[in-house]
């Protein structure tokens, strides 16, 4: 993805701490602090623009949310969002993914969202992808006990590829969909990568994980 800059995002997302915050670390292990209420909270790796997570975070109001992106000129967007919405129960990070335990401590986290991942599909780039067994480690020492990932993806080289690393990292399978727009599931909220792929006819993948 060729990303387009823009030299103000830095001031903007410094401008809005009550919806970005500038040093997560300061919370780990005390998110309820950053939220009205203290309730379950989900995150989302690679949060990109923000329309899935700012939609989920509309529809469950009983949950928390952050969303995590890594590149200031995209999440931006989201912030945008946030914003215009003004939604109490969801905040953004500008950090890297791979530093989650930096800023969050076990039980901090109930469920984590992977959406539309970068596939690495060279074999040598395996384990940069979000679903590689070192990620889910990473993944497993910020969730609750029988915490959750919810997966989706357009890429069937990279859902099987997944599945196979759940299962052998052991994770429980609750629920798998090779075709999730034709599927009986119902509440999906699409991101801005789903909409565009599906419109292309592309099938989109999704699938439920547990810890045990």
């Amino acid at each position: 993805m060729r990303l387009r800059n823009k030299p103000w995002a830095r001031e903007m997302l410094d401008s809005h701490p009550q919806y970005v915050i500038s040093s997560p670390e300061q919370y780990k292990g005390n998110w309820k602090a950053v939220f009205e209420k203290e309730q379950p909270l989900h995150i989302e790796v690679g949060t990109g623009k923000g329309r899935f997570i700012t939609e989920m975070a509309k529809a469950n109001p009983n949950i928390n949310y952050i969303g995590i992106e890594l590149y200031e000129s995209v999440i931006v967007s989201a912030l945008d969002r946030l914003i215009a919405a003004d939604i109490p129960n969801l905040k953004l990070l500008n950090v890297n993914g791979e530093k989650l335990t930096e800023y969050f401590a076990k039980g901090d986290v109930s469920r984590v969202y992977l959406n539309f991942s970068d596939p690495w599909p060279k074999t040598r780039h395996a384990k940069r992808r979000l679903t590689y067994k070192s990620f889910l480690k990473l993944y497993e020492e910020i969730l609750i006990d029988n915490g959750e990932i919810h997966f989706k993806t357009d890429n069937q080289g990279l859902f099987e590829f997944s599945l196979m690393s759940f299962s052998e990292y052991g994770l429980i399978l609750k629920y798998v969909s090779l075709d999730l727009h034709n599927s009986d599931f119902e509440g999906n909220i699409m991101t801005e990568y789903e909409e565009k792929f599906s419109q292309k006819g592309s099938r989109i993948y999704r699938c439920e994980v547990q810890y045990r």
